[in-house]
């Protein structure tokens, strides 16, 4: 059913929702825009509000082929809404969801083009914080680029700084999608232009693994590896990529690339990926509670895959979520001692494609049938070595003499 937004745009139909509020196709004065249409709770927040409306000139001013721009910015009674260019096509969530992982040339080219997006935000003095395949859209209007990738354009800017507002989240409180995390925001520090770059090479890892480097499991446990763990080499990409994804990737903000340069470096790269097939790897098990894990595989039926808790949650009381993806989860900062606690060094490592998950039903019978292969190999070589023992013995009693066979001098007359 449509419905007015203001004085000069109408709503007509729901393209999608989100945790922060509904996508509409609509109707304005100069054609077909996107509207996203906040939630009633953000509307009715009158500090919110006041920050909405501040933010206007910056996000108005964001131009960039590979930004969707904000048209306009409408507050009217218990609408809060943003006006932006309609973007003919898909998310990347949807593409994921489809293809699981896409060829490198075609991942390198897409995340070429969000960070170009980003070094005109950056520059602009704007922070999306909030970098993650469903932000990025794919242009099927736009003109084929490098592995058949469609333009990418970056989306919901502004809207993480919008909700993460002084009265709705104490200093003890972390807004964001705990995948894509810088573990500076973690920590409890204040988010800068180098937190995008952590989430947009988080977007790239997971484009050619099909996985995030440090996901899985609680929310919790996705904070503390942020911190703690070092991330998990990806078998099969160009050495130059992947140093470049271990330094976006790096602890401290200071040692990462800036927008620019990472876009730069990326199309610098694409002849070392052009025409290489998506990856074959198979995403690591989130790490079974160490008391619960055999008694869950058993108890499941036959060929049913059990769900793993993660590690230990950092936040207490907090109940396992469906998705650690969800946009602007609330969570509470760590303490220190919360952090140092569960590290093991590294992230959690791909397996090879069509090898069994660690301590799954499918991973102890093929173990079982190692044992018992091994058992009856080592049967058999002891029924050998009897056999050749008795031949040897067989051979040396048939050409012994009576003397030798009984090991006595003989008689003397």
């Amino acid at each position: 059913m449509a419905r007015k937004i203001g004085s000069r745009y109408t709503a007509n139909q729901i393209l999608g929702r989100g945790s922060a509020g509904t996508v509409w196709l609509g109707e304005g004065p100069e054609g077909p825009v996107a509207i996203k249409l906040l939630r009633e709770d953000l509307a009715s927040d009158q500090e919110l509000v006041g920050r909405f409306v501040q933010e206007r000139t910056a996000l108005l001013g964001l131009e960039h082929p590979n930004v969707v721009s904000v048209r306009d910015l409408v507050v009217d009674g218990n609408d809060l809404a943003l006006v932006m260019d309609l973007v003919r096509g898909t998310d990347l969530r949807t593409r994921l969801d489809r293809d699981r992982r896409l060829a490198p040339e075609a991942a390198v080219a897409i995340v070429a083009d969000i960070a170009d997006g980003l070094a005109a935000a950056h520059a602009a003095g704007v922070v999306h914080r909030d970098v993650k395949p469903e932000n990025v859209l794919l242009d099927m209007q736009g003109p084929l680029g490098p592995g058949g990738s469609h333009p990418a354009l970056l989306t919901d800017f502004g809207v993480a700084k919008l909700i993460d507002s002084p009265r709705r989240t104490r200093a003890t409180k972390i807004i964001g999608t705990p995948d894509y995390l810088a573990p500076e925001i973690v920590e409890g520090l204040p988010p800068r232009a180098a937190v995008d770059i952590y989430a947009l090479a988080t977007v790239l890892y997971e484009l050619l693994a099909g996985f995030t480097p440090f996901g899985g499991g609680h929310p919790g446990a996705v904070l503390r590896r942020h911190v703690t763990e070092t991330v998990a080499p990806l078998p099969g990409i160009p050495d130059e990529l992947w140093q470049l994804l271990v330094q976006c990737l790096a602890k401290a903000p200071a040692s990462r690339l800036r927008a620019s340069e990472l876009g730069t470096r990326l199309r610098e790269l694409l002849p070392l990926v052009t025409g290489m097939p998506p990856l074959d790897v198979d995403e690591p098990d989130a790490e079974p509670a160490e008391d619960e894990a055999p008694a869950a595989e058993e108890a499941a039926p036959q060929g049913e895959r059990v769900r793993r808790r993660g590690a230990v949650p950092l936040v207490p009381g907090a109940k396992p979520a469906d998705s650690n993806r969800d946009t602007h989860t609330s969570m509470r900062v760590p303490a220190p001692d919360e952090l140092a606690g569960g590290a093991r060094g590294t992230a959690r490592v791909p397996r090879p494609a069509g090898a069994p998950r660690p301590g799954s039903a499918r991973h102890r019978a093929v173990a079982r049938r190692r044992r018992v292969a091994l058992g009856a190999a080592a049967v058999v070589l002891a029924a050998a070595a009897g056999v050749g023992a008795w031949l040897a013995t067989s051979e040396d009693d048939a050409g012994a003499t009576p003397q030798d066979t009984n090991n006595t001098a003989p008689a003397t007359p």
